[in-house]
């Protein structure tokens, strides 16, 4: 059972119009971050709030405000970067995460332009939570399981909440037997084919002329991975597709591009790398590398979350059952020949 929302109503002095036009930020884009991290519904006028949702999160939440209405008086204004550090120091994510957790968490429902998404199944549900949560979020799984589209979903769903400024579609450019310096066109024509399923996404859930005015004002940007070396990426929202191609030291460097207000999805099938061989994985690796550290989300998939055609699954299955079969065989040989080793 999901615990009962709380209201929560408390008012803020002295009253100072300049400064409370700060605390909430241009357009409220202060108490909408706080909305968004805390899970909570924030209403307020003037000096007057009055928080919704989990009785906890509501109390903390007003310690927060409290705070930073002090610091419009210590520091002036407050910047969504400001508000960002304050929820992190806080602790207060970590909070929400616990009760959403404790509580079995609401479904997920996405609302976008043209339509309404509801992840399928438990972990398509647990993926998309993940993303509204963590700033740095893994999807790692088979074919179909909807990894790419629900990333792309959360992403124009912020963006129509206003919640990011901008949309970064990234991916290597990494191809079996075919280099991207022999295919005619400049570098967008070259690169556009690799991220269809991306653009395929976007045009179903804004149209394909909202799309196209969005990439011409640069609101939504695609890129090559190489391309994202020095560049530190504010209040965006960051979708690396396919990054089971990318190196070790490419993953390293588009992790530490993510600036404040960003959410970054990274998506990948370390079952399918094209690199080149001996090269590992830098989705494999980060796996490894960032397991333990707080405030990452990773979702792994299975077959049985597929949600394309039934064959899809069993085709899935079939590679999953003939490469454990493979693995099964290779030790049994190995200990065979430890085994002559032994007696020789």
């Amino acid at each position: 059972m999901n615990a009962p929302l709380h209201i929560h109503r408390f008012t803020i002095e002295p009253v100072d119009s300049r400064r409370f036009a700060s605390l909430c930020g241009q357009f409220d884009e202060h108490l909408l971050l706080i909305e968004q991290r805390l899970g909570i519904e924030v209403r307020n006028r003037g000096n007057q709030f009055e928080l919704i949702g989990e009785a906890e999160l509501t109390r903390s939440a007003e310690a927060v405000l409290r705070q930073l209405y002090r610091e419009t008086r210590d520091n002036g204004e407050l910047t969504p970067d400001t508000v960002h550090l304050f929820l992190q120091e806080s602790g207060l994510e970590n909070l929400s995460e616990a009760l959403q957790q404790s509580d079995g968490g609401k479904p997920v429902i996405l609302r976008t332009r043209r339509m309404t998404i509801q992840p399928r199944g438990p972990n398509q549900q647990s993926y998309v939570r993940s993303i509204q949560e963590h700033d740095i979020n893994f999807g790692i799984g088979p074919a179909g399981t909807g990894k790419t589209y629900l990333a792309v979903a959360c992403a124009v769903d912020a963006l129509e909440r206003e919640q990011i400024r901008r949309i970064l579609l990234v991916r290597p450019a990494v191809e079996a037997g075919e280099k991207l310096g022999f295919l005619p066109g400049d570098l967008s024509q070259k690169i556009d084919p690799y991220l269809r399923p991306l653009y395929d996404a976007l045009y179903e859930m804004l149209g394909f002329e909202n799309v196209a005015k969005l990439i011409e004002r640069q609101v939504i940007e695609v890129a090559p991975l190489a391309y994202m070396r020095g560049r530190t990426l504010n209040n965006s929202f960051i979708i690396l597709d396919e990054s089971q191609n990318t190196t070790l030291e490419q993953m390293k460097m588009f992790l530490t591009r993510i600036g404040f207000g960003s959410t970054a999805v990274i998506t990948g099938d370390v079952t399918q790398v094209d690199l080149p061989r001996g090269t590992k994985s830098g989705l494999a690796h980060v796996v490894e590398v960032l397991k333990d550290v707080k405030g990452i989300g990773f979702t792994h998939f299975k077959s049985k979350d597929v949600v394309r055609h039934p064959l899809v699954q069993r085709i899935v299955e079939a590679y999953d059952m003939f490469e454990l079969r493979q693995e099964g065989e290779r030790q049994e040989k190995e200990a065979q020949r430890r085994e002559r080793s032994n007696e020789s």
